[in-house]
């Protein structure tokens, strides 16, 4: 005769096995959901990111009619000066890697390290397209891990070309600021196909902290900063 023990043990192994299967299943449409996106924004252009509506949000709280400025510009319409100034700055690895550049991120490591403070990321373009399409600014490894895989979806899914070309056109660049275009007009009153070499090293000095130099705009450091990118340009490869 089966003992009450041996019948609950049985009991418990079934329900654990159809939690785990629920979990799986679960996870797998959750992933599905991103591929999906990222399948269809292979031909159509992106409306908005999770950190368009974060922004929109933060700005409506106190100016309720505020909108964001952005307007998609195709890769052929955009300075081929700020695409060389955006790799050379951002990911100078970006057309040879699969998505991760681990030396990059090991460098980042060791000098956080060394100045016991987070100064350095080592995020390619194309993990920091993940991460601006679809996720928070929470810092967990739960995160990074989701970062990861949306990463991996996109540079199985997309060429090199359209990630570029959608990282250009919704990358944050200043206060309710998105884009290449609508980056080019607000700071120097051109379109993007018009950005010169100079201030597309500008523009992608500002990358690290967008808002801040938005409001910072003389600040020394970018001024430098700009220059070393400029120097290094004509080495960037470009999709």
């Amino acid at each position: 005769m089966v003992s009450a023990i041996t019948r609950f043990r049985r009991g418990l192994s079934r329900w654990l096995v159809a939690g785990l299967a629920v979990t799986f299943a679960g996870l797998a449409i959750y992933q599905g959901w991103f591929l999906a996106h990222i399948v269809y924004w292979v031909k159509h252009n992106p409306g908005t990111t999770s950190l368009m509506e974060t922004r929109l949000a933060a700005l409506r709280r106190t100016h309720p009619a505020a909108k964001l400025k952005r307007r998609w510009v195709d890769y052929s319409r955009t300075s081929i000066n700020l695409k060389r100034a955006v790799v050379a700055a951002e990911d100078a690895k970006f057309v040879d890697h699969e998505g991760f550049d681990w030396e990059g991120i090991q460098r980042a490591q060791q000098k956080n390290q060394r100045l016991g403070k987070v100064v350095a990321g080592g995020s390619t373009i194309s993990q920091q397209l993940a991460k601006n399409l679809f996720l928070t600014g929470e810092r967990s490894l739960l995160r990074k891990g989701q970062e990861a895989i949306i990463t991996a979806m996109l540079e199985a899914v997309m060429d090199k070309r359209r990630i570029l070309e959608i990282y250009l056109n919704v990358v944050e660049w200043g206060e309710g600021v998105f884009g290449a275009d609508a980056a080019a007009r607000h700071y120097f009153g051109v379109s993007a196909a018009a950005v010169s070499a100079g201030q597309a090293a500008r523009l992608a000095a500002m990358l690290p902290r967008p808002r801040f130099y938005d409001r910072t705009r003389e600040s020394p450091y970018l001024a430098r900063y700009a220059e070393i990118i400029e120097r290094r340009m004509p080495a960037a490869r470009v999709p």
